[in-house]
């Protein structure tokens, strides 16, 4: 027979086990103000992050931990390592991460001084997600096009120098790639500033993520 105590320690644990089975599967959006949905209008219902939201339904919970000028390098000029965003993300314990930094990284004063850090401190950032409790399935996400150069932000770096790298890093690390650059070939105007996506933009981006996800 069962005592009354293991009775109620089964009790205990179905509930839990249910609770747990019934979670939404945590979804963390990492990266710069492309993330963070600068620019757009009505930021809080249209940004990519929210819009992925919308298509992934209930069973996900999207976070945006996005930070307008954020590098991935240390020592640029706005590192994400020491931003609020960063340790939020950590402790949101996520299952899936959208990794996606690297656009302000081209910038003179980033890129040319400490350009050869770059896969380092990517490598190392990936590393710190890869050793969280939740053990994330992590995508790195190919930044959009620069339309035209603004903000210090270069076309070529960005565009050749950096997707290399990050194709380089995926194949090393085995993650998969989520490619919001090439979708934006021929949708010039969907980039208006010439750097951030608009609303239609951002929905581009969050169906695209949204097909990778659910692959």
């Amino acid at each position: 027979m069962i005592g009354k105590n293991n009775f109620k320690f089964l009790i205990l644990l179905t509930v839990i086990l249910l609770l747990s089975s019934c979670a939404p599967i945590k979804v963390a959006c990492v990266g710069d103000s492309i993330t963070y949905g600068a620019s757009i209008k009505h930021r809080d219902s249209l940004s990519y992050p929210v819009q992925l939201q919308r298509l992934l339904d209930k069973k996900y919970k999207v976070a945006n931990f996005g930070h307008s000028g954020a590098t991935m390098l240390k020592k640029g000029d706005k590192p994400y390592w020491d931003l609020p965003e960063y340790q939020q993300s950590l402790d949101f314990e996520p299952k899936v991460i959208v990794l996606m930094l690297g656009t302000n990284d081209s910038k003179p004063q980033n890129w040319d001084k400490f350009k050869n850090e770059f896969i380092t401190d990517y490598q190392e950032m990936i590393n710190n997600f890869q050793n969280l409790k939740s053990k994330p399935t992590i995508y790195i996400g190919l930044p959009p096009p620069v339309i035209k150069e603004s903000w210090g932000i270069r076309k070529e770096i960005v565009e050749v120098d950096l997707i290399n790298i990050l194709n380089n890093i995926s194949t090393d690390h085995k993650l998969k790639i989520i490619d919001l650059q090439s979708v934006f070939k021929g949708k010039d105007n969907l980039i208006p500033d010439g750097i951030h996506p608009n609303g239609a933009g951002a929905k581009l981006m969050a169906e695209t993520i949204y097909k990778t996800l659910i692959e």
